[in-house]
């Protein structure tokens, strides 16, 4: 079994538009259409039995339709291995009765992009959605570190997870980039062994360039194999999940690169799979 903690799909009517949009805005070419029929057929190939939606709110009038429409659309979702989150943003003023809502419906978690959502983690405005999902019982899941796109100031540093673990001590805490993507030096030094759970996506290999894309200087940042491993197990290999940021990266390579970065059976058998399990509940795995 594999299991995608970190995936994005788009709506059929507005997924090649943002694609292209995110695509040129990070120099990166993505690797499906950006549906979830597309992210499933990704699966397919890559041998992946469940991948995790993450929707990303970038105003507040996104959250309820956005979540309305997941909530719709999940059963088809589960049909078809993809197991959706929530989103929720931080200017949105009835988060606990949003996360309520989620939480009676069956979603697991929701994912917070303080770099899209131009509001710094250890905001008292994020601290208290952090603070309520794990009350509930939530995931939540955060994009930790430099945004590719989005580069000039870091919404999500190291210094503000501390603060916040510190501060409100989140359960079932996720941190997006195995832990602070291009920020990997701090991580190694003073977040690795932290409790949090740490996520692969978009951490392992080169990245595919978007054609005719502005120059980013974060399109060669690669996490050389070697730190990954020193992080990974000082972290803990119970707390890493696999992930690939799909449709950022193509599942399949991400797949047998990971397979081949130096890992034991039992630590690649952890992370690809049975840490996720036991964070998301499922049952008979």
């Amino acid at each position: 079994m594999i299991i995608d903690f970190h995936a994005h799909t788009f709506p059929e009517t507005i997924s090649e538009r943002v694609l292209d949009k995110l695509g040129r805005a990070a120099g990166v070419m993505p690797a499906t259409n950006g549906t979830v029929k597309g992210l499933s057929e990704s699966m397919k190939e890559a041998g992946i039995t469940y991948s995790i939606n993450l929707p990303v709110m970038t105003n507040i009038g996104q959250v309820i339709p956005v979540n309305n429409g997941l909530l719709k659309d999940m059963e088809t979702f589960i049909s078809m291995g993809v197991l959706t989150f929530g989103g929720m943003h931080p200017d949105f003023s009835d988060y606990r009765g949003e996360l309520c809502r989620l939480k009676n419906a069956g979603i697991k978690g929701i994912k917070l992009h303080p770099a899209y959502q131009m509001v710094d983690l250890d905001d008292i405005r994020m601290k208290r959605i952090i603070s309520c999902a794990s009350e509930l019982g939530l995931i939540t899941l955060i994009h930790a570190g430099i945004d590719i796109s989005i580069y000039e100031h870091n919404y999500s540093s190291v210094a503000q997870i501390l603060s916040v673990l510190k501060e409100v001590q989140p359960e079932k805490f996720v941190l997006a980039h195995m832990g602070n993507w291009a920020r990997w030096e701090e991580v190694e030094r003073d977040l690795a062994g932290a409790p949090v759970f740490m996520d692969t996506a978009f951490s392992i290999g080169p990245l595919d360039s978007y054609p005719a894309a502005p120059s980013n200087p974060y399109c060669r940042v690669v996490l050389p194999d070697k730190t990954f491993l020193r992080i990974a197990r000082k972290h803990g290999t119970d707390r890493i999940l696999f992930a690939t940021d799909s449709p950022w990266q193509p599942q399949k390579r991400y797949v047998e690169r990971f397979q081949n970065i130096g890992l034991t059976k039992t630590e690649q058998e952890q992370i690809l799979w049975e840490n996720a399990a036991k964070i998301l509940g499922l049952s008979g795995t």
